[in-house]
């Protein structure tokens, strides 16, 4: 019994030994490799971008091809200048209305409401009518007084809506909009005149049809419907030419005020591609048709120059080793084995005792890797990955250790973060006495 117990005393003396010699070793030169580093991969998905000459001349001021499923501008023409957006105002109404809203909600029509100017249904003060259909009456053909009955409904004043369409914007990711009035009539407030930029419009369009109820609504060519109690008849046309202009349009809003000219945003969708067009000051009076010439334009344009490319590429993650630390979960230190001398474990610092190794999981989904862009012929998409290059134990599964990052040019289309894949636990004394005990004695 003494002969096994003085065995015992000299193993665990010589592994306390061993560590502390391991962890001298490792902490020497290196401490430049404490600071975290990087691994950058370039994974391309197409060629060289070359330089385009886009759709050619447009009449609008601002104008905006946009993809509708990622939000990313294709092109643009002073498409981030901010400009009054007259009655395209509505797009955001309406998607408010259906959100906020229930289509068999009574409305009041209220003095103010009905006396807003042309265009209007001639709401008459006092009346009710279903949500559901002022919403056909507000998108179909833009009445003015339809606008201000629904925004005193959801909002209870029309300054309380436009409150509720301001925050809307920034949740959509609006960077230059501000709206004063539910039905886009030129005016101002405090915080400015009603007005937002080709790209937020776009923007707002590119949300607002993801709304199942807000295509049906835009799709639908004629809607009829009566107040309450029947004694009023209407009869409403789709005034979106544009929707029988081509078979790929899906949604649109027209507008026109005196100070925003011609307006129009609408929403195409060719060959499981979805294109969304905006365009601010498109012609003043006697230039009506403007806006129909180069939205086509802008959509001939995308859909000869821009194809849809699932953008997700596996990036390499190396092992990653962990100083003083070891994989419990295994029983043993974990990593690779150096086979030219079996028991230890290859390291940056070469010590070759004690040293984990961790994998890096990137915390992606099945539909993330299936996301998809548009892109133009000499586009790439680049996937960057940065990621710890040496850690020190402890480290917890899912700890953040890594990121990676899909871009487009400048533009940043995801961000991934990379996590630990397992627990490792610090060496210390006290590891090394448990771990002798526990082995000697079982």
């Amino acid at each position: 019994m003494k002969s096994r117990y003085r065995f015992f005393c000299f193993t665990l003396t010589f592994v306390l030994v061993l560590c502390t010699a391991a962890q001298v070793s490792g902490s020497t030169g290196t401490d430049e490799k404490k600071a975290v580093s990087s691994i950058v991969q370039m994974i391309p998905a197409a060629v060289d971008m070359k330089e385009t000459d886009g759709p050619g001349n447009l009449y609008a001021l601002s104008a905006v091809l946009m993809d509708g499923d990622s939000g990313r501008v294709l092109y643009e023409k002073e498409g981030y200048t901010a400009r009054p957006n007259a009655s395209t105002t509505k797009v955001m109404t309406c998607i408010l209305a259906l959100e906020k809203g229930s289509g068999d909600d009574y409305v009041m029509v209220s003095e103010n409401a009905a006396s807003q100017p042309e265009v209007k249904l001639n709401l008459k003060e006092g009346e009710q009518y279903y949500l559901e259909d002022l919403l056909y009456s507000l998108m179909l053909k833009s009445h003015n007084d339809t606008a201000v009955a629904i925004a005193e409904h959801i909002g209870g004043s029309v300054e309380g809506f436009a409150k509720m369409m301001n925050a809307k914007a920034k949740e959509i990711g609006c960077t230059n909009t501000h709206f004063v009035t539910p039905n886009g009539l030129d005016s101002a407030d405090a915080g400015g005149i009603h007005q937002t930029t080709a790209r937020d419009l776009a923007l707002i369009m590119s949300y607002a049809v993801k709304n199942k109820a807000f295509l049906h609504i835009t799709q639908t060519r004629d809607y009829s419907f009566s107040d309450i109690t029947g004694k009023r008849q209407f009869s409403v046309h789709n005034a979106n030419a544009f929707l029988d202009m081509t078979p790929d349009a899906i949604s649109g809003k027209t507008g026109f005020t005196g100070n925003a000219g011609y307006c129009y945003v609408a929403a195409c969708e060719n060959e499981e591609r979805k294109f969304i067009i905006s365009l601010l000051g498109c012609g003043w009076p006697n230039n009506k048709t403007y806006k129909w010439k180069d939205a086509m334009k802008l959509l001939e344009y995308g859909k000869a120059n821009f194809h849809k490319e699932t953008y997700w590429q596996e990036p390499e993650i190396p092992a990653i080793p962990v100083k003083d630390g070891t994989d419990e979960s295994s029983g043993k230190e974990s990593g690779k084995e150096n086979q030219e001398n079996p028991g230890k474990i290859h390291t940056e610092t070469g010590t070759g005792f004690a040293d984990a190794y961790i994998n890096g999981r990137i915390q992606a989904s099945d539909s993330d890797k299936k996301k998809q862009i548009l892109l133009k012929e000499g586009e790439k998409i680049t996937c960057h990955l940065r990621i710890e290059k040496n850690l020190t134990a402890p480290v917890k599964k899912g700890q953040k250790i890594g990121q990676v990052t899909f871009s487009l040019g400048e533009l940043v289309l995801d961000n991934y973060f990379v996590t630990a894949d397992r627990n490792i636990v610090k060496i210390t004394y006290l590891w090394c006495a448990n771990k002798v005990f526990h082995d000697f004695f079982h």
